[in-house]
């Protein structure tokens, strides 16, 4: 009962303070240390998901880039729509290596017996399903070529993609993929899916800030070619 009355006398906090009211000295941080001690960050299997995270993106950029200043794909295979078709199977394979290196890397480290509950295994479902909507739902608006950078071979869209799942959020397929991985990481109680699924989020970050400014570009391009026309 002491207890319960010396906490009634401390002051409460106002809210609209924000969080410089708070002793951070008083945080039991001891949890949050236990969580990412089951973490090891120079384990093999771990770096290799981090390296399958970080190279898809990057490749799938870089690529498409070089097609679209040099059309390379495009007169190897004969046809845009051949060339795009291609380089999405390999984006399709490398995304299936990511998802298994991430699962290889999940089983290979511990457990948390904190996130092992049924409730964070029902919020991981609930992740993985909304996730698996997003990216879905994005596909069939965006259709083949739309969704694999049909439009740096060429192949544009008559106009821009308002409908569900993009009057929700912009880059829905991203967001959604990285809620799938959170999802799995949840549904497993891994503390280290949860961390690979933040290298995720950073790397469609990096990404869309790089493939958003190109794209418009390559839209206003065409937008002034048919002005002059």
């Amino acid at each position: 009962m002491s207890g319960a009355c010396e906490r009634s006398k401390n002051p409460v906090l106002d809210c609209c303070g924000g969080l410089n009211n708070v002793d951070y000295s008083k945080v039991d941080m001891s949890v949050l240390f236990n969580v990412f001690q089951l973490v090891n960050l120079l384990e093999p299997r771990f770096c290799v998901a981090v390296i399958a995270i970080i190279f898809n993106p990057f490749f799938w950029n870089v690529v498409g880039r070089w097609e679209h200043r040099t059309r390379g794909l495009t007169r190897m295979f004969g046809s845009p729509y051949v060339a795009c078709y291609c380089l999405a199977i390999a984006i399709l394979l490398l995304n299936v290596y990511r998802s298994h290196s991430i699962t290889v890397a999940i089983k290979g480290q511990p457990r948390c017996s904190l996130m092992d509950r049924w409730e964070v295994f029902q919020v991981g479902v609930a992740a993985m399903a909304a996730g698996s909507l997003f990216v879905v739902s994005s596909f069939i608006a965006l259709g083949f070529t739309g969704t694999f950078l049909g439009d740096h071979f060429g192949i544009l869209m008559e106009k821009k993609v308002t409908g569900f799942p993009f009057n929700i959020m912009e880059n829905p397929m991203y967001w959604g993929s990285t809620l799938n991985y959170l999802g799995l990481a949840l549904m497993n109680a891994s503390p280290v899916g949860v961390v690979l699924t933040g290298v995720v989020a950073v790397s469609y970050k990096v990404a869309i800030a790089y493939e958003g400014a190109f794209t418009e570009e390559i839209y206003r391009q065409r937008a002034l070619c048919c002005k002059h026309k």
